[in-house]
């Protein structure tokens, strides 16, 4: 078998498979806890403004969604946000791009130095976005799928005038299976592409991507969301995912049956959100490239990043809306 990526998440087939989320504790409007205090015996920590920090990388499209979630609800006003280096060296995700090399806030270099703080005995990849608390240095969540969903509604009491609903309960069934999807086949679909070791794992995953992103621009024909005429939470998580196509899925995890500007309609519709206030604002190709380019040498060993795609195709008229 070849050189696997990522060997803990490498099954004896060749396929990729993700490793869970460590930190699983929620930030809740019913918490038990008082100010300061937390988690209560539930788990829940209490819903607090300037008490946690956001951590995330703008290389990474997991991380990516939360913050665009928290500049669409206006909560970047009540949590923190913390930006680490593109490139991990052997300890991980690093806070190079801060003043001495540390989290101004959290006063560490690595955030693995929270994960320790909060576990000593983990042992598996460090991972974006985290959720930890300012008062204690613990991590309280790198549930990035749940962590999200909590933005949108645990914390209403400090959403800003005015911000959209990207978890409707009258759609929310609809909404977790299609998401479901989209995570099974495209978001990590394109991992299972880019970190299989096995050619059959591989092709599996590449006819999964493609059936379901045909599947999506069929969705997408005749309406500007993927629920119709209202922007949610499935748009943030397939739009993170397009928002890197061309620029490394295509190319550097092998999904090269056709690139994202030969799909017309799905072409349109990222472009769409792109230029929509709090998405393309949150997109940093420099750093996408040199994370996924410079951080996989058992894909890419000699490190060379591409200098395309020219991305001022994301800026022309999408014809949506």
């Amino acid at each position: 078998m070849a050189q696997a990526q990522f060997t803990r998440e490498t099954a004896a087939t060749g396929e990729f498979v993700r490793q869970p989320n460590r930190f699983t504790d929620r930030v809740t409007a019913d918490s038990d806890a008082a100010p300061g205090d937390g988690p209560d015996e539930a788990g829940r920590w209490p819903v607090q403004a300037g008490r946690y920090r956001l951590i995330w990388s703008r290389a990474c499209p997991w991380a990516h969604r939360a913050r665009i979630v928290l500049g669409l609800l206006g909560l970047d006003e009540a949590i923190g946000i913390g930006t680490v280096d593109p490139i991990r060296d052997e300890r991980g995700w690093r806070f190079t791009l801060d003043p001495d090399g540390r989290d101004p806030v959290l006063g560490v270099e690595y955030l693995a130095q929270t994960y320790r703080a909060s576990d000593p005995d983990f042992v598996g990849r460090v991972t974006v976005p985290a959720l930890v608390d300012t008062v204690t240095g613990r991590v309280v969540s790198n549930d990035y799928p749940q962590l999200t969903l909590d933005f949108s509604t645990q914390w209403r009491a400090l959403h800003r005038a005015g911000a959209p609903d990207l978890y409707p309960r009258e759609l929310r069934a609809e909404l977790d299976r299609l998401m479901a999807d989209i995570h099974r086949d495209v978001n990590n679909g394109v991992y299972r592409c880019g970190f299989a070791v096995g050619q059959q794992a591989y092709e599996e995953a590449y006819r999964a991507l493609f059936d379901r992103l045909d599947a999506l621009s069929e969705r997408l024909t005749d309406r500007r969301y993927l629920m119709g005429d209202v922007l949610t939470e499935a748009d943030i998580r397939l739009f993170t995912t397009l928002v890197r196509f061309d620029a490394v899925y295509h190319n550097h995890f092998k999904c090269n049956r056709n690139k994202l500007s030969e799909m017309p309609v799905l072409w349109a519709y990222a472009r769409d959100l792109y230029q929509t206030p709090g998405f393309g604002d949150t997109v940093d190709f420099d750093h996408i490239k040199r994370h996924y380019y410079g951080t996989h040498p058992a894909i890419n060993p000699t490190g060379i990043v591409p200098l395309g795609p020219d991305p001022s195709g994301w800026t022309t008229p999408h014809g949506r809306g």
